[in-house]
């Protein structure tokens, strides 16, 4: 029988002990110390020991863990520099006024949140009055992410700055007359304001991470001076479960970003209820954070704990609090006196004693209040340690009541994310605890008034001036963007003569292209290729030697291929972005490169490529993120389409990112099938996001192209085709153009393809020719979204009574015969332009499942390959009675489908 207490195997058994009998004697020790003086005393022996090691200099493991207990001992807190009675003045009145918002609005049923900024409000103002810089200094500021739930006491701040108006505050969630307010930070809503979108919860945390990458890697690279700017994101604890939340957190720490804090607001409660009931979500993301290589600063208690812990000589006041779950301390908060003493001092005979010396007053403002995210000061010590630390990034865990000064009827109630509104009792309530002169005259009319202390008051005059002194107003989005001149056509030129006989995928012939433009002596060094791995995948490695892979530590080895043309190149001054396996990161890295024109002054002009298959379906989310915060780029979907990946089958088969992106207002989509018109389309993009754009333009878009990795000799551009690639529909060639033509009375069709499919389309045109005698024109469809997004812009023209015929319907007025749409997409893809087309329409796509296969077994399967076209096509004249039905029969026996 084994022994139960058997010692089990250890990393140190494989190494040598120089010294047993002194290893033995250490150990001696602390069974000692543990049956004398019992194994908490041991524990705290340790971790002294471990903790001056640490001091001395000696690399040992940290421990993942804490005690429930803050971070920055009292004693060691800095002096408060502000007007503390002052600044909780201010606080007050946010408080008022975030309040009155929200329940004002509620008459009109469009909700909002109170509690979250209620638990919050000393985590923000503390920041705005001394750590927060704005963008009227020095540099670019720094960057805020604010909880989106915490929006209404951002308002509210604006509101006694006066920056809003209380008309403004009057249409909190009621936006369409022109003075609202949007609901949570959008930047595409209220520009001047908010910087960064936030409250699809998870994306806030990963963008800061990478923004605070980004800011590095524009000063590696000489753009801009950003050694000042500082990235606060402000999070809810149960926010952090959001996957994305914590994904890019090795990230951070590997790249040492010490210009980054999370302040995570620990009110212990989710949207519907505790956030750990069982466990303890503090202690949960303490070891998470730390065992990630961040710096942790834990304020979990205020003031008022301060004459306990020195109470307690035998720790058994720590291990309670450490052992007692989320869920039983948010019920604490929410009972009185009596049953704490029962429930919580109760568990031990040290801590009745303990107990015995403390008043029902003490127990109760401990327990219902007292907590180190409501005093000014814990908050300044936490957030002045986190600027102090360097070599990591730092996340501070307040712990709050969510619904502070809310009253009995919000605080730490599982219900308060949902309640909307106080009653004109509780407002009351909560003037007399905030101290706000607010008569009772002020509620005649039912309304709770909105409170301000007046333009000039001690209170205004003490914001504005702490807000001078740290560089102006914040959160602020300030653009600075200065056209930038449009590249020299010569890097154009390649793509518009063709490639010869030369074979070139649509993948390498973007990629040459932007090689070129990375080359040009006024715009080339704003570049910045984003790949999230699999660079070689997408013909990048030719970019590696001479642009160079960002690395905050440049290349610290010697690379397997030095001796090879295009080897891995790393260096401080990279110029590629290569994340790794992050479609997420990769993203993220192109949100802050999208919106660098703004956030730092400096344009930058991102391109992202990836999979086709791993974009719009895996991180569609931040696409809207990049929309919302007006991010400006080039996405681009490679080896795109459902059938042009050989072998890959379902799972990296994209038929439907095109009917995705289609959905997202900001995002032009291109399906181009010709290396020229990547070159048309790229010109234009960077003629509207970042040249002069034309009257009524919106220039705040971005691009989304999807290229092919099948390779097929690149044709020359036609003369006069410029303007339908840009507006996304124009005619190829024609069945007169053949070398063995139909005959002019033949009956006429027209193949509507994009992408890899016209290829498919050409073949069709040729055997319906050939073989049955039919004159079928062929049409490159650079674009089915902007074809339908014009039309339907004709279509809300007509309500305003103007007549105007769309793109699509005018070039194809008069093309004889019925049209057959085909593409490597879903069915609904080139459907989209379906209402507008004046002929017979019919469609041909890869609906389903992919598969693994060749690409003509694929297209067979799916039928779309040419002689599927060539059927469809007959199909169509035969039912106009323009060919015999017995033709379509013929048609399929002798191309075997």
């Amino acid at each position: 029988m084994s022994d139960p207490v058997a010692k089990l195997p250890s990393e140190l058994d494989q190494l040598p002990d120089r010294d047993t009998e002194e290893t033995a004697e250490w150990a001696a020790s602390l069974d000692a110390v543990t049956q004398a003086a019992g194994p908490h005393r041991a524990q705290y022996l340790m971790r002294r020991t471990l903790q001056h090691a640490e001091a001395a200099g000696l690399a040992l493991p940290k421990l993942l863990e804490t005690d429930y207990v803050n971070t920055i001992p009292t004693a060691a807190e800095p002096e408060f520099p502000g007007d503390l009675e002052l600044e909780s003045k201010i606080t007050a009145w946010n408080r008022w006024n975030a309040a009155a918002m929200v329940t004002r609005g509620s008459r009109f049923g469009v909700g909002g949140h109170i509690a979250t900024f209620a638990s919050a409000a000393w985590l923000y103002e503390t920041g705005f009055q001394h750590f927060f810089r704005g963008k009227e200094g020095d540099g670019s500021g720094d960057q805020l992410y604010i909880q989106g739930h915490a929006s209404p006491g951002i308002y509210a701040r604006a509101f006694l700055d006066g920056r809003i108006s209380e008309q403004q505050l009057d249409h909190f969630r009621q936006e369409s007359g022109g003075n609202g307010l949007p609901s949570y930070p959008h930047p595409r809503r209220l520009p001047w304001l908010w910087e960064f979108p936030t409250v699809s919860m998870g994306l806030g945390p990963l963008s800061a991470i990478y923004q605070a990458r980004f800011n590095r890697y524009l000063n590696g690279r000489g753009i801009k001076d950003t050694s000042a700017s500082h990235v606060w994101a402000f999070l809810g604890d149960g926010e952090m479960d959001e996957p994305e939340s914590t994904a890019a957190l090795a990230l951070a720490a590997r790249e040492q970003l010490d210009n980054l804090t999370f302040v995570v607001n620990c009110n212990l409660q989710r949207l519907d209820g505790p956030v750990r009931a069982n466990f303890k979500i503090v202690q949960e993301l303490e070891a998470q954070f730390r065992g990630a290589g961040w710096n942790v600063i834990k304020s979990l208690w205020g003031s008022a704990w301060d004459e306990l812990f020195p109470l307690d000589t035998t720790g058994a006041l720590v291990r309670r609090l450490r052992e007692v779950p989320d869920a039983q301390f948010q019920t604490y908060a929410t009972r009185d006196v009596a049953y704490i003493r029962q429930h919580f001092f109760g568990a031990s005979a040290e801590l009745v004693q303990l107990a015995g010396v403390l008043s029902d007053a003490k127990i109760s403002e401990c327990f219902h209040t007292s907590r180190g995210g409501h005093e000014a000061r814990k908050v300044y010590a936490a957030y002045q340690a986190a600027l102090s630390h360097k070599g990591a990034p730092t996340v501070i865990l307040a712990q709050t009541v969510k619904g502070y000064t809310l009253g009995a009827g919000f605080e730490s109630k599982n219900a308060n994310h949902q309640m909307k509104k106080l009653t004109t009792d509780e407002f009351k309530g909560m003037r007399d605890l905030l101290g706000l002169p607010i008569p009772d005259s002020a509620f005649a009319d039912g309304l709770v008034p909105y409170g301000h202390p007046g333009a000039d008051s001690p209170e205004v005059r003490y914001l504005q001036e702490r807000r001078a002194a740290l560089g102006g107003p914040a959160p602020a989005r300030r653009v600075h963007q200065v056209a930038l001149p449009a590249p020299a056509d010569r890097s154009f030129a390649p793509l518009l003569k063709g490639s010869g006989k030369q074979e070139m995928a649509t993948t390498m012939a973007f990629v040459r292209l932007v090689k070129d433009l990375m080359r040009d002596k006024e715009t080339g060094k704003r570049w910045v290729p984003i790949v999230p791995d699999e660079a070689r995948t997408f013909g990048m490695e030719s970019l590696f030697p001479s642009a160079g892979i960002y690395s905050p530590l440049g290349q610290t080895y010697e690379p397997v291929d030095r001796d090879q043309l295009m080897y891995y190149k790393e260096a401080k001054d990279g110029q590629i972005l290569n994340e790794g396996i992050t479609e997420a990161g990769a993203m993220a890295d192109f949100i802050a490169a999208a919106t660098s024109y703004a956030t730092h002054g400096e344009t930058m002009i991102p391109f992202y490529i990836f999979y086709s298959m791993f974009g719009w379906q895996r991180t569609g989310d931040q696409m809207w993120q990049l929309a919302d915060q007006l991010g400006k780029g080039f996405i681009v979907g490679a080896t795109a389409g459902r059938t042009t990946l050989t072998g890959e089958g379902l799972q990296h088969a994209d038929g439907h990112s095109h009917l995705i992106a289609s959905t997202n207002p900001a995002s032009l989509n291109y399906d181009p099938a010709f290396a020229y018109e990547i070159a048309v389309i790229v010109k234009e993009g960077l003629r509207r996001m970042y040249g002069e754009s034309a009257p009524g333009e919106d220039s705040d878009v971005f691009y989304y192209l999807t290229v092919y990795n099948e390779p097929k000799v690149q044709p020359a551009m036609p003369e006069g085709v410029e303007e339908g690639i840009i507006k996304g529909l124009y005619r190829f060639n024609q069945a007169t153009d053949l070398e063995v033509a139909p005959a002019a009375e033949a009956p006429k069709a027209q193949l509507v393809a994009s992408g890899t499919a016209i290829h498919w389309a050409l073949e069709a045109q040729r055997l319906l020719a050939a073989d049955w005698g039919v004159a079928a024109d062929v049409w490159s469809a650079t674009s089915w979204g902007e074809l339908r997004r014009e039309a339907l812009e004709c279509d809300e023209a007509l309500l305003r009574g103007e007549e105007r015929v769309p793109y699509v319907t005018r070039v194809l007025e008069g093309a004889p015969g019925p049209v057959l749409a085909v593409s490597d997409w879903m069915r609904q893809v080139p459907d989209q332009i379906s209402q507008w087309v004046p002929q017979d329409y019919s469609s041909l796509g890869t609906d389903g499942f992919g598969l693994s296969d060749t690409r003509q077994g694929a297209r067979r399967h799916f039928g779309v390959d040419a002689e599927s076209i060539a059927v469809a096509t007959l199909a169509q004249l035969a039912r106009r009675g323009e060919v015999p039905a017995s033709a379509v029969k013929e048609a399929r026996e002798r191309y075997g489908l």
